[in-house]
């Protein structure tokens, strides 16, 4: 399975001006465990996560003052739609995070998360990947 098939393409994106409130609102109301930063100044986008906003709530920061540009990850993995699901597992469990901007020329074409992994896995459209070395069972 690649992930273009697994990703989502509805997705949520704030300015980096937006207060981390207002993100979490809105990432509250689509229920979705991040948002892409779109800044016209940066390469690629950015993404805030719930562990970011929960991060700054746990430091005591006012999420009324701070803004998504301070909390977001500027230089998050990207992906591309033709990565196989195993590609993208393998770089979250790497990385140790989440989520993965999908880019595909050049622009935000998804996020896939661990919870599309899991969804795919329950619906058994994942298929188990060998682990033994070819001409083994």
């Amino acid at each position: 399975m690649l992930v273009r098939e697994a990703m989502s393409t509805t997705l949520l994106t704030v300015g980096p001006a937006h207060t981390l409130r207002q993100a979490a609102v809105l990432m509250s109301a689509r229920r979705v465990g991040a948002a892409l930063v779109l800044d016209p100044e940066a390469a690629h986008p950015g993404i805030l996560t719930e562990r970011d906003i929960l991060n700054s709530l746990g430091l005591g920061q006012d999420p009324d003052v701070e803004r998504a540009h301070a909390h977001l990850t500027a230089d998050a993995v990207l992906a591309d739609p033709s990565w196989t699901i195993h590609d993208a597992v393998r770089a979250m469990a790497h990385g140790g995070f989440r989520h993965l901007v999908v880019m595909e020329h050049g622009e935000p074409a998804g996020i896939v998360s661990v919870r599309d992994v899991l969804r795919c896995l329950s619906r058994g459209e994942i298929p188990a990947r060998r682990t033994g070395r070819p001409g083994e069972p």
